[in-house]
């Protein structure tokens, strides 16, 4: 590649941005990194009415937060801008009267009643109407009205768009970088409208000026915009212009049934389809996958492979080997099914990559929020703790005993383990342990189970009281490994409550 990668990004500011968005993000930002090139962010905000206040900083914010920032775009200036489109749109007109001037457009001046009728009538008939080749020229256009009564038109303020001129009977040979080669018969397309009265240009004609004037080399979209390719490589040729290479991404799947996966499918399902949460103007809240606890690695991870495969078994990739192995020859041609569970899967593994240090920070925060004061054992707690975990928050569920004592005993396990000659056995662990001055795990272990041994009491006897006493049920990491963590003042304390309920 002799010219510099540049490949862009370029969502509407409508609403939060999809994981379906954020994974096109990911796939562009990889290809523009493994080949020296440059990741640009476009807003495509040229459709007004449908602007969601905040929108274009979410966008953003997630691109950081999953440690793909943009190189270049609103912020960013590096002699391409503006990157928003509604600040370009004075732009735009003189590409389209370009296309006026060499033939490749024409001004349209139908009204939306007269095309409805047109619409209406065909149907009727069993037929589906076309603006394009076959009838333009009995439609209201400069191509069937006199130029006099065109430029009257024109010079009265008529209302009017820009329609693309769609060759006819041609076979066009496109190319796609996932798809291959693609031939589509020209005589089906219909004449797009690429420019209206109002001075706003259509998405396609904005589209190709801006991936021209920023000198995208290479355009990585959604499968969505397949049927847009014909009319966009036939706008470059208008303009006499060199095309970019195209790859037209898979779409991702719902978990279950047909169809592409939605909003409503997380909402439905439980799981986030959006990288960070978002509140309507109405008041409606979705969740993010940061708010519910995922890592970024973990996000980054799991998107890279719906839709791409590095040809091996390997499954975990860190951003660096991503940008190293990415290739936009593995990516599938068919869509990727989206599966919460291995989500969930890769979190687990990137939330064991932490060091409990920083899993013991966040989850301070969680404590506090509780009202519970974290106290010196927290790093150690974690590390007993984390193996079970898939989210910071699991270390609660896992191991809150650690901070409340419990106040109650697990009623089947209870009728287990507590017997009428329980009382006196944990009388007697209180004493071992009591006089215990090295209060560890090792030490602990060794002692207590010593004297069952000698005793030849049945291990169960004592470790499943014990472990009632401390936990209030039967689960947790070793016991004398819970009873270190809680301290010898807590450990008895603990051990006298399970008595006094059992008396």
């Amino acid at each position: 590649m002799s010219q510099k990668v540049r490949v862009r990004f370029a969502p509407s500011p409508t609403g939060p941005l999809h994981i379906g968005g954020v994974r096109t993000a990911l796939f562009n930002y990889l290809f523009a990194k493994k080949n020296g090139g440059d990741f640009v962010l476009r807003i495509e905000d040229t459709d007004q009415t449908r602007y969601v206040k905040g929108a274009e900083e979410y966008i953003s914010e997630s691109l950081n937060w999953l440690n793909i920032p943009y190189d270049e775009g609103p912020g960013k200036e590096k002699g391409y801008g503006p990157y928003r489109q509604s600040e370009r749109k004075e732009l735009y007109k003189e590409y389209a009267d370009t296309l006026i001037a060499n033939g490749n457009a024409y001004y349209a001046f139908d009204t939306s009643e007269e095309l409805d009728a047109h619409r209406k009538d065909h149907e009727e008939n069993g037929k589906t109407f076309i603006y394009n080749w076959h009838n333009r020229n009995k439609l209201k256009n400069s191509l069937s009205l006199s130029e006099t009564e065109v430029k009257q038109r024109l010079e009265s303020g008529a209302d009017y768009v820009i329609r693309f001129k769609t060759p006819e009977n041609e076979t066009l040979q496109l190319q796609d970088i996932i798809r291959g080669d693609i031939l589509i018969d020209t005589s089906v397309l219909d004449d797009k409208v690429l420019f209206k009265s109002d001075g706003m240009p259509t998405y396609h004609l904005a589209n190709i000026v801006d991936d021209h004037l920023m000198e995208i080399t290479h355009v990585i979209r959604g499968e969505e915009w397949l049927p847009s390719l014909p009319l966009h490589v036939l706008l470059y040729r208008a303009f006499e212009w060199k095309a970019p290479e195209f790859a037209h991404l898979p779409l991702i799947m719902k978990p279950v049934g047909k169809g592409k996966l939605s909003k409503r499918d997380g909402d439905k399902m439980g799981f986030p389809v959006f990288p960070l949460k978002w509140k309507t103007a109405e008041g409606d809240i979705y969740s993010g996958y940061r708010e519910d606890g995922y890592l970024p690695e973990a996000v980054v991870n799991m998107l890279a492979l719906l839709g791409w495969n590095p040809g091996t078994e390997q499954e975990i990739f860190d951003l660096a080997d991503l940008t190293q192995q990415f290739d936009l020859d593995r990516v599938n041609k068919s869509g990727a099914r989206f599966d919460p569970e291995k989500a969930k899967w890769f979190q687990h593994h990137y939330l064991q990559q932490q060091s409990d240090v920083d899993i013991a920070a966040k989850f301070s925060l969680f404590l506090k929020d509780k009202g519970i004061e974290p106290g010196p054992h927290l790093v150690p707690i974690v590390s007993s703790l984390k193996e079970r975990a898939t989210f910071v928050e699991d270390l609660w569920e896992q191991g809150s005993f650690f901070f409340e004592r419990p106040n109650s005993y697990d009623e089947k396990a209870s009728k287990k383990a507590f017997k009428e000659d329980t009382p006196q056995l944990l009388q007697e662990v209180i004493r071992l342990m009591s006089s215990t001055d090295e209060f560890t795990s090792p030490v602990l272990s060794d002692k207590i189970k010593g004297w069952i041994t000698a005793q030849d009491i049945g291990f169960g006897k004592v470790m499943m009281p014990l472990r009632l006493s401390l936990v209030g049920e039967m689960k947790g990491p070793d016991v004398f490994e819970i009873a270190a963590l809680l301290g010898k003042e807590e450990t008895v304390k603990r051990l006298e409550n399970a008595i006094a309920s059992m008396n």
